[in-house]
């Protein structure tokens, strides 16, 4: 069965180039034109995965971001014409999973799509649940419970999660996350490791002052308190 990707631009043209592409490479393909509409769609077809552009009259992509992430874990990868780290880091930080600056070839956006897809489908083989303090995570679920109540993330953070957690007090570097929780040799900027490092945080630590879970080693980057 075909996966569906819902694209997201207000601009026909656009939508038109990348779906001819993508219904090619053989994806169920539905569109959007709008925040308003995206958001309906999303709850409608339930997509695998959402292309989303960025800059869009009276909701922008990053709102919408916003409001899938209340509810859904699916794949969303960001499209803008901004180019600048902070911004690909602010789109990060709300919830997208990969990040593209226009102008960009179809070749790499299929590379990209394929490559989140592949981390929301990469389940481990671990039947067991991983429970580390107030912490639970079912590998074979890709599910996450602190203190018995689930804990919404998206498959990049489960996976910066789990990296983690399975080797509690060992030291993992930027670049050894970024390779096992992206996967994508395209995402070569380490610090989307800490956009997303903060972001889970955020869900799972009490004092984000003082952490307890993901602790940073300054100079060499993240680990797992034991």
């Amino acid at each position: 069965m075909a996966e569906t990707i819902l694209l997201v631009d207000d601009e026909v043209k656009v939508l038109d180039f990348m779906r001819s592409f993508l219904e090619n490479e053989g994806y169920e393909i539905v569109t959007a034109q709008s925040g308003i509409e995206a958001l309906a769609r999303v709850n409608e077809i339930q997509p695998s995965l959402v292309v989303l552009d960025w800059m869009m009259p009276n909701m922008s992509g990053l709102d919408v971001c916003r409001e899938i992430r209340k509810a859904s874990k699916v794949g969303i990868i960001m499209v803008t014409a901004k180019s600048d780290e902070m911004d690909k880091i602010v789109g990060l930080e709300i919830g997208a999973d990969d990040y593209m600056t226009k102008p960009f070839s179809l070749r790499e956006l299929l590379a990209r799509i394929r490559s989140v897809l592949r981390r929301i489908g990469d389940n481990h083989t671990i039947e067991e649940n991983l429970v580390r303090g107030d912490i639970t995570i079912s590998v074979s679920q890709y599910r996450v419970w602190k203190h018995g109540e689930e804990i919404t993330m998206t498959p990049t953070e489960f996976k910066l999660l789990l990296t983690l957690a399975e080797k509690p007090g060992i030291v993992f570097s930027r670049l050894q996350l970024l390779k096992a929780a992206l996967e994508d040799d395209l995402l070569n900027v380490e610090r989307t490791v800490d956009a997303h490092i903060s972001r889970l945080r955020k869900k799972i630590e009490n004092d984000l002052s003082n952490p307890k879970y993901i602790q940073t080693v300054y100079g060499f980057g993240y680990r797992f308190g034991e």
